[in-house]
């Protein structure tokens, strides 16, 4: 695989599901275990085997980071720890995602701030993994996880009371620590809202992301390809069908909605 990979052109993989989960349908998004690579791929050897192979063919090897939220699994999970619903996460209703049926983190704790910092640099050091992609940056963000909130850009959206200060305060340590002890590392952030500033350094007053990999636009084209199949068939095919979409999509303009609000896309008779 690695090297259709890299004879396709490619110069970067990344690695979902690693951190172990039990609940297979949750694509690993629900962890339990922050400090073990899925036994469902192989050993901890395989995986480093992995990397290395993919190092050397030049491939840049991200590992997707779940630090967003984690398993509400108490059996073999984080969650009731040490008997309580508040060892790692808020209490009450705070502490449980409403969506995706997991536990929040409290990153106010010192524990909990250390659990994760430790755990990002596990993974580098353990594994050598050359970046991360950070998952559910946007459920982190805002005290409403962007759950039914459509952002269209004013500011007013991304500043206030509904920002979570603590976990902002974390993404911003996080960086500045992963980019300090290891500085060709590479953030990705996934974010839909555009939240300013996500990519500039800390020192600037930013979150201190490299990347944002913003998922509302795969998001917008499998909704395009749901309503109008010849459309999207174009696009993969390379016809000149495809081209509205393209322009649907890029040439919208500074002052028209973003992709990810209420855009419409009409098809072609």
């Amino acid at each position: 695989m690695l090297g259709r990979i890299k004879n396709l052109g490619y110069n970067c993989i990344q690695l979902m599901a690693i951190m172990e989960h039990a609940y297979y349908a949750s694509f690993g998004y629900q962890v339990t275990s922050f400090f073990a690579a899925s036994s469902r791929f192989g050993t901890p050897d395989d995986l480093r085997e992995l990397v290395d192979t993919a190092h050397s063919m030049g491939l840049v090897v991200l590992l997707d980071v779940v630090h967003s939220h984690a398993s509400s699994n108490t059996a073999d999970g984080l969650n009731h720890f040490d008997g309580t619903d508040s060892c790692f996460f808020h209490s009450h209703s705070r502490g449980t995602h409403s969506l995706w049926d997991s536990r929040l983190f409290n990153y106010s704790s010192w524990e909990v701030l250390r659990f994760l910092l430790s755990n990002l640099r596990w993974w580098v050091e353990e594994y050598y993994f050359d970046g991360f992609r950070f998952d559910g940056v946007t459920s982190m963000l805002y005290h409403h996880h962007g759950i039914n909130i459509g952002f269209s850009g004013d500011y007013s959206e991304y500043f206030g009371l509904h920002v979570d200060e603590e976990s902002l305060a974390y993404l911003c340590l996080s960086n500045h620590m992963l980019h300090s002890f290891y500085p060709d590392f590479i953030s990705i952030a996934e974010d839909v809202s555009g939240m300013p500033t996500l990519c500039r350094p800390v020192m600037e007053g930013g979150i201190g992301f490299d990347y944002r990999l913003a998922m509302a636009i795969p998001d917008k084209w499998i909704q395009v390809s749901r309503q109008c199949p010849t459309l999207a068939l174009g696009g993969v095919m390379g016809s000149h069908v495809g081209l509205p979409i393209c322009h649907c999509l890029w040439f919208q303009g500074y002052s028209a909605p973003p992709v990810y609000g209420h855009h419409t896309v009409s098809c072609p008779e």
